[in-house]
């Protein structure tokens, strides 16, 4: 198969292709309707396309095919749209250039978006936040959902997409760049705290899949595997890819955090000794 062969879509999905391109779209758009002083920087937009391009490739491309018939690689599949291409999207701080959709939408339209702002700060309560994100992944690897995920059409894409849609809502709510101090934000220590509830599970289902005996997945058994991998090794890549990456990508987001807050501490702290050093003039009140 030709290089050009490996980017077309293995299940073209025309819901998927245009979600994507309107995003992008719309994107690019509104970074051309804000002004010059407001536009972000290169590395926040090329981080922002290369998160929404990672998912669109696990989703629309040949990569979709080995997702469906090797464990391991549906694994990897599931750490970009949970894990790594929200975390890249969320850092690039899409909000402001958001803003600017809004202006497409019309009256009829901005009534019909009240109801999802309602439900988005549902989905944003901490603890909703964390059972989801934790909760799906359990879901879907439980063997008899996975095993008829794995052989619906429909279910597949369901699981998918929400798996990507719960991945962008949860690492929002931890990687918001706006100031908790003068913002509804959450806190930075209850950030951390969710961080850490949230890779323990993770962890344990990793092992759980890494040590078990026999085989925990035997829908890759029924269709076939894509590469003449022995089926125990299969599982334990999978296994691992459950296991290790997704408690450092809660790490790389506490040391985000805690930088952020640092820096939020410092900043203050030079605002203070500033005023401090201020003269006082007369008439003023020491």
């Amino acid at each position: 198969m030709s290089a050009a062969g490996y980017l077309l879509p293995y299940d073209f999905s025309p819901l998927t292709v245009f979600s994507f391109a309107a995003v992008l779209g719309l994107y690019g758009i509104a970074l051309l309707r804000m002004p010059a002083a407001e536009r972000p920087g290169p590395l926040r937009i090329v981080t922002f396309v290369l998160g929404v391009m990672l998912c669109y490739t696990v989703m629309q491309t040949r990569f979709d095919y080995y997702s469906q018939y090797m464990f391991f690689v549906h694994r990897g599949q599931h750490l970009i749209l949970h894990h790594l291409g929200p975390i890249l999207i969320a850092l690039s701080n899409p909000l402001p250039i958001a803003r600017y959709w809004y202006g497409f939408a019309g009256p009829g339209s901005r009534r019909l978006l009240a109801p999802l702002g309602w439900l988005y700060r549902l989905l944003q309560q901490p603890a909703i936040a964390a059972f989801l994100f934790v909760g799906l992944i359990f879901f879907w690897l439980w063997p008899p959902i996975h095993f008829d995920a794995m052989l619906s059409r429909q279910l597949y894409w369901l699981m998918n997409w929400s798996m990507l849609l719960d991945g962008l809502l949860f690492w929002w709510l931890i990687l918001d760049s706006r100031l908790p101090a003068v913002s509804d934000a959450l806190g930075y220590g209850k950030r951390i705290l969710l961080l850490a509830l949230v890779a323990i599970p993770q962890m344990i289902l990793g092992a759980w899949i890494v040590f078990s005996r026999g085989m925990v997945y035997d829908v890759y058994e029924v269709c076939g595997r894509a590469w003449p991998m022995p089926p125990e090794t299969d599982q334990l890549l999978g296994g691992l890819l459950t296991w290790i990456p997704p408690a450092m990508m809660s790490i790389v987001g506490i040391l985000i955090i805690l930088r952020r807050a640092m820096h939020e501490d410092g900043g203050q702290s030079n605002r203070q000794s500033r005023q401090s050093r201020q003269p006082i003039t007369e008439g003023s009140t020491p």
